[in-house]
């Protein structure tokens, strides 16, 4: 029993520093510490460790095609055309643009899904507030991280958690993934809306919209590194129909966009092209995702996954609605507190074991993708927008983030499982 005390106690400190970042150290090196500890301890065999590491395979394969085809967009100069576009739309109107750039990021996320949200769509959206010469571009970058995790279970492939909860080859055929999660989808993408705009409408209003915005010019790689985004959109369509990964198409999309776009800078340029893009990804999250996955391992090891699939099986038996309800609303809350990638593999081991029905499965699903809105690292695409943020030079605190997630996330996740145990029947 101390053993298991030990586990739980080691990946509770190791993920509170991966949320807390002490002395401002990136969250990678404390998901890997605290791998690392378990390890050195005998609290985790090394055969355990690679394991855990390597069910991590797929999501590392979708980060690199996903910030690969961001910043090759970002590089030539795609971003800063799509930003003069959507201010020129706007007509002067800073409600208009928060509107127009809140419909984008639930396309994004819905045919793209949530990370590629943070990483594609948040330079875009920069950018059009440089265009337009706002005072104040966060009411307009929070639209990234929030829309990220509220449209991210319109389709299965709108968040790769999705495939973890409904995993074992129990994925729905789209038809009945829409039957069950079209309403609770449109509650949740709706009332994040409707209070993000309320927490920001002072800002919002205050602001005053650059109108003569010039169209930069659109050259040749930019416009086939657009190209490539809507292709990748095509492939991880096609991919989740036929029941495939999402990994490797996207990281072949990735790098087949990236080898064509480099290509046309000239062969004597290709290679320092190359370099300059590869340094500009945030490589970092590859071993924070990868320690995350040691620590669920760990985890496993000690039957929480059991334990947990027990008392959701008996509360199901009970009450199924009632289940679904406090299910929902627990994995919600609790992502903030693990992250919602541990919680979403915990989750979706924990319901694939304790056979329960759609609306519990359901239940679950959407407190994992709706849940971290309440904090900056509930999910793995708010720390990369916090990533994409540092970049341009900006900084979200958790406290200032926490004071707004309680208002959007907290009614969004009420009510979207309301609507979800509704229609479940």
């Amino acid at each position: 029993m101390t053993a298991i005390y030990l586990t739980w106690g080691i990946s509770a400190l190791s993920v509170l520093g991966v949320i807390s970042r002490p002395f401002g150290w990136p969250e990678a090196i404390w998901a890997v510490l605290g791998a690392a500890v378990l390890l050195a301890l005998g609290q985790i065999g090394l055969n355990d460790a690679w394991a855990g590491i390597a069910k991590g395979y797929d999501v590392y394969l979708f980060l690199i095609g996903m910030m690969l085809l961001s910043e090759l967009a970002r590089r030539e100069g795609l971003f800063d055309w799509l930003a003069a576009l959507a201010t020129q739309r706007a007509k002067g109107s800073p409600v208009r643009l928060f509107v127009l750039l809140y419909g984008v990021g639930v396309l994004v996320t819905a045919f793209l899904s949530n990370d590629a949200t943070a990483v594609v769509l948040t330079p875009a959206v920069y950018a059009a507030t440089k265009a337009a010469k706002l005072k104040n571009p966060m009411p307009y970058l929070l639209i990234c991280a929030f829309i990220a995790n509220a449209a991210s279970f319109v389709l299965p492939i709108s968040n790769p958690a999705n495939l973890v909860i409904f995993g074992g080859g129990e994925m729905p055929p789209l038809s009945t993934w829409l039957a069950t999660f079209a309403l609770p989808s449109v509650v949740a993408i709706v009332v994040t809306f409707a209070m993000l705009y309320w927490s920001q409408r002072k800002a919002i209003r205050e602001e005053t919209l650059e109108h003569d915005i010039e169209t930069p010019h659109l050259s040749r790689s930019a416009k086939l590194a657009g190209y490539g985004l809507v292709l990748t959109a095509v492939v991880l369509m096609v991919a989740s129909a036929i029941g495939l990964d999402l990994g490797l198409p996207t990281f072949i999309a990735g790098v087949l966009t990236t080898v064509l776009v480099l290509a046309l800078s000239g062969q004597g340029a290709m290679g320092q092209e190359l370099g300059e893009t590869l340094k500009g990804m945030s490589w970092s999250v590859l071993p924070l995702v990868a320690g995350l996955f040691v620590l669920v391992e760990a985890l496993d090891k000690t039957g929480l996954t059991v334990m947990l699939a027990q008392h959701l099986s008996e509360a199901a038996a009970n009450d199924a609605k009632t289940a679904a309800m406090g299910a929902g609303l627990l994995v919600g809350f609790l992502s903030n507190l693990v992250n919602n990638l541990p919680a979403g593999l915990v989750a979706g081991a924990t319901v694939q074991s304790a056979h329960v029905g759609s609306a519990v499965s359901g239940a679950v699903l959407v407190g994992v993708d709706l849940g971290p809105n309440l904090s900056v690292t509930g999910s793995l695409a708010t720390i990369l927008w916090l990533s994409a943020l540092r970049r341009e030079g900006l900084h979200m605190g958790a406290l200032d983030f926490l004071k707004i997630g309680a208002v959007v996330m907290i009614p969004a996740l009420v009510l979207s499982l309301l609507a979800l145990v509704a229609v479940a029947g």
